[in-house]
Order: C-alpha cells, then structure tokens, then sequence
C-alpha cells in the first residue's frame, strides 16, 4: 500500500530500495503531483553524492503517471 504525505506537498515517494553492494545507499522514485512525471532519484551516503534524472521507459519515453 501507497501511503501518501498531504497534498501540500508537489513529490512524493511511489518506491524506495537500497542497493550498497552497487555503492548506492539508496534509489527512490519520485512523484510529481502536478505533472504525473516519475523520477529516478539516487543517493550514496560514503560518497556524498547524489543525483535526479527522469525515469525513462524501455522506449526512452518519460514515465508519466494519471493525475
């Protein structure tokens, strides 16, 4: 089950995974409540480095979720 935060706020988390043996503390895929637009979001807490992108289909198109 989704469990989604007030809609004040325009993100929200649809998943979260943890992946350290790849050197990435944490994945999550992001929401925007206006544009339906996913987002791959990365995280690596030894390195301090993270970075957000786009999550793409197999076709290279922009996943985009109903509003």
């Amino acid at each position: 089950m989704l469990i989604r935060p007030p809609k004040e706020n325009r993100f929200y988390e649809k998943s979260t995974d943890y992946l350290p043996d790849l050197g990435v503390t944490k994945i999550t895929i992001l929401v925007d409540r206006e544009t339906g637009v996913n987002y791959v979001y990365t995280w690596s807490v030894p390195n301090s480095s993270g970075g957000l992108t786009p999550l793409l289909d197999a076709n290279g198109n922009v996943v985009v979720d109903e509003i």
